[in-house]
């Protein structure tokens, strides 16, 4: 139990860096590029994904499959299935109960941090425990 308590802190640590990338290019994207909302969510996050991975690879799961490209196939996997997510809680935060887009994605970021931790805890890395 320990051993996961650590696991999910670390790829909690892992995600907070990536909400930086995240909301960073998220930001650029919609304000001054003017991107479409849903475009540059969706551009931020799959950024912060692929870092995500290496770091969750290197740090949190210690990782030394060889099999990169398909661990990071599956990883990205997890996330594009946690984008729909975060897209869905935005949408119904932002567009149906009218949160401010921001705070919406934050709690998006939330829930979809717990789906992601555990489907790549059991999936994606269940080689390294």
């Amino acid at each position: 139990m320990k051993e996961l308590f650590m696991k999910l802190l670390k790829f909690g640590v892992v995600g907070f860096s990536g909400l930086f990338i995240d909301f960073g290019i998220t930001y650029f994207t919609k304000e001054r590029l003017k991107w479409h909302k849903y475009v540059a969510n969706s551009t931020g996050f799959m950024v912060a994904a692929s870092s995500n991975y290496m770091l969750n690879r290197i740090w949190t799961f210690e990782s030394h499959d060889p099999q990169i490209l398909m661990q990071y196939s599956q990883f990205i996997g997890v996330s594009v299935i946690g984008l729909v997510l975060n897209n869905i809680i935005i949408y119904i935060c932002n567009d149906r109960f009218k949160i401010n887009f921001y705070i919406s994605k934050v709690f998006a970021v939330g829930v979809v941090t717990l789906w992601n931790f555990f489907v790549n805890y059991y999936f994606t890395f269940s080689s390294t425990l």
